[in-house]
């Protein structure tokens, strides 16, 4: 039986590089991360994070995430067939036009199941048409266990916010109340995985006339002498937060807890949709509205509380540090305050720039960390270091542009559409 097991899934492996779904999910996520590389280089004139490393991570963790779901698919009995492979991919990509964070199975088949729902009141399904055989197909899908993958993706997910969230975090220039800019990070990931799952059916082909010698959790139909197959299938996760009052960990920290809670709730609904049919509508708008709603409390955090990145009294807030500049060599973090730079204090770009001229070959700093207390830092200084540190600090009113509002649609990524807006009125310095 283990070699059974290993000759289908090297087969539905196979079937799963022949076709373009993996593919397409790999080219969306690169194309928003070179968006993300754009936006940087559009506010800050640096690239913080390049792109091709970041592929690459989120590739090998998704192929990771996918060997272990996979595993536990083996006992699960979810029935996943090239029709609903399709139906979630195209429902995907419709919403995705409208905003790529639109690009997750949970609100697919969420929408697919409620979509079910309503042919049990619309007879579709007896039309002649193509809309009879659409309803048709519709129908034949397996929504408990496509929201149990759901579940389990998103249990994935926040494992894998916790463990990598902060990297994704990019620092932004936002638009605040009245038009002020603040400081901000976006967190935003997406992973690639491909998943090798058990399907029912005869021997006919390639697959197996032995039932197997377990009992799946949701059909039993692979225990009997109906036999079984594997199929390979790309999925999609991915999370989008934005976060103006709390630091890049802590986010991923309180959105990982929330996915974890969403997860373990979708999950539950929809097994018990799988034993009693008409509580699938009901797991379906569990699968939207939380989701929905894990977004919307978010953003009601985000307003509530008070902004971080902005200046102060105590002098300059530090919004991102540039990967091997000074700054990073000297422990600068994210979120600290530069409060004195060669014994001056620095309350504008202009007084920075000053300080850091007293002394050209030598650089001394009091900075309030992230608990409140002041720390003391120095270092020399050579040639052709960042005439910053390397820090990019917090907007003021002379900053220029600011990540343009709203999230990016499907059009925008392939067409590479305007990730900053330049303000009405600036000041050159």
């Amino acid at each position: 039986m283990a070699w059974e097991v290993i000759r289908q899934a090297g087969g539905a492996a196979l079937q799963l590089l022949l076709t373009p779904y993996y593919y397409v999910a790999i080219l969306l996520i690169m194309l928003q991360y070179m968006r993300q590389t754009r936006m940087m280089r559009k506010l800050f004139h640096v690239r913080l994070h390049a792109w091709p490393q970041l592929l690459m991570r989120t590739v090998l963790s998704g192929i990771v995430v996918g060997f272990f779901i996979s595993c536990a698919g083996l006992f699960l009995g979810v029935s996943v067939t090239g029709e609903a492979v399709l139906w979630m991919w195209g429902t995907a990509a419709v919403l995705a036009a409208a905003s790529v964070r639109y690009l997750c199975f949970a609100y697919s088949v969420g929408i697919l199941g409620v979509l079910q729902w309503l042919l049990l009141w619309i007879p579709l399904a007896e039309r002649g048409d193509w809309i009879g055989t659409a309803a048709a197909s519709l129908g034949r899908l397996d929504i408990p266990g496509l929201l149990v993958l759901v579940a389990l993706m998103h249990l994935a997910e926040a494992l894998l916010v916790r463990m990598q969230g902060a990297r994704f975090a990019n620092p932004l220039f936002l638009e605040g109340k009245r038009g002020k800019l603040i400081g901000g990070y976006m967190l935003q990931g997406y992973w690639p995985v491909p998943l090798l799952m058990l399907v029912p059916g005869t021997a006919s082909g390639s697959g197996v006339d032995v039932g197997l010698p377990w009992t799946t959790l949701l059909d039993s139909s692979f225990l009997g002498s109906g036999g079984w197959t594997m199929v390979g299938f790309p999925m999609m996760i991915g999370f989008t937060e934005m976060t103006r009052t709390m630091l890049p960990k802590a986010k991923a920290r309180a959105a990982s807890s929330a996915l974890l809670l969403y997860a373990l709730l979708v999950g539950a609904v929809a097994v018990g949709a799988a034993f009693w049919s008409p509580l699938t509508v009901v797991a379906a708008l569990c699968a939207l509205l939380l989701h929905e709603m894990l977004v919307l409390m978010s953003r009601l955090r985000e307003t509530t509380n008070s902004p971080f990145y902005v200046h102060n009294e105590q002098g300059l807030r530090v919004l991102a540090v540039i990967p091997g500049t000074p700054a990073e060599a000297m422990g600068i973090l994210a979120g600290e305050v530069l409060h004195k730079v060669n014994g001056l204090k620095v309350r504008t770009i202009e007084e920075l720039y000053a300080a850091l001229h007293v002394h050209s070959a030598f650089c001394k700093l009091e900075v309030f960390n992230l608990e409140g207390q002041l720390k003391f830092v120095q270092r020399a200084r050579y040639a052709n270091e960042h005439h910053q540190l390397g820090v990019i600090l917090a907007p003021d009113e002379k900053a220029d542009f600011y990540a343009a509002p709203g999230a990016a649609s499907l059009l925008d990524l392939f067409r590479g559409g305007r990730t900053a807006r330049q303000r009405e009125t600036t000041t050159s310095i």
